[in-house]
């Protein structure tokens, strides 16, 4: 389903300053009953290369096919991201998840059957994926989204989507897709509008390379909550 095109993007926190995006690439989209037809169409412009935002159960999501190394080299300028901060992924579920890991730990397993779908953001070990994908750290973090969008975009892309927050660097996340940077909205192939996101706290990042699991990121899901389920 398109909506107006018209995507009314605050510049220099003025509100009322209104940036045309494409019609062609902006579909309106259900948050809790995504239209198939309107995944397939996003979807598709992913496989082809393409970079999207989308929501997630936190902010607006940047991404695209993870297997591709110009969709990666694309992302990475247009958040200005440092190449030495690797880009965290969405998997459709536990086994497209486990796909990008070189192992994956009994405690990965009991974090993921705890909290998978939802906010929380798993470190493990990479599997022999190229390097662009991990920023030559060896380690790849990844989530399965509790956003239906989210969920059913990453299925149908193949099972992984890169998953970064839709800012700028150094810039604060965004919960609504009327306060992207235009800077960034003009780069992408597709905008996923969905109303706001819950905003909040980002998901919870959790290092489960190491013995004992190790806190990287506070975030939606409580600490104590993560350590009760390691217990």
């Amino acid at each position: 389903m398109d909506i107006s095109g018209t995507l009314n993007l605050s510049i220099g926190n003025d509100p009322k300053v209104a940036w045309r995006f494409p019609e062609d690439r902006l579909r309106e989209v259900d948050p809790l009953q995504p239209e198939t037809d309107v995944i397939t169409w996003a979807a598709s412009r992913v496989r082809s290369g393409g970079v999207i935002i989308y929501p997630t159960e936190t902010f607006y999501g940047l991404g695209g096919d993870p297997s591709l190394p110009e969709v990666v080299e694309r992302i990475y300028r247009l958040k200005e991201r440092e190449r030495h901060k690797p880009l965290p992924l969405i998997a459709s579920d536990e086994a497209a998840a486990r796909r990008v890991a070189h192992v994956w730990p009994e405690v990965a397993e009991r974090l993921a059957h705890a909290f998978w779908p939802g906010p929380l953001t798993l470190v493990v070990a990479a599997s022999r994926l190229p390097l662009i994908w991990h920023a030559q750290t060896g380690k790849i973090a990844v989530r399965v989204s509790s956003h239906a969008v989210a969920h059913d975009l990453a299925a149908a892309a193949g099972g992984l989507l890169i998953s970064t927050s839709a800012n700028l660097a150094g810039k604060g996340p965004c919960a609504h897709p009327d306060r992207l940077s235009p800077e960034l909205v003009q780069g992408v192939d597709v905008v996923l509008h969905a109303g706001a996101t819950p905003g909040g706290l980002p998901s919870t990042l959790v290092d489960v390379t190491v013995d004992p699991p190790r806190l990287l990121r506070a975030g939606a899901i409580a600490w104590e909550r993560v350590r009760q389920v390691l217990a």
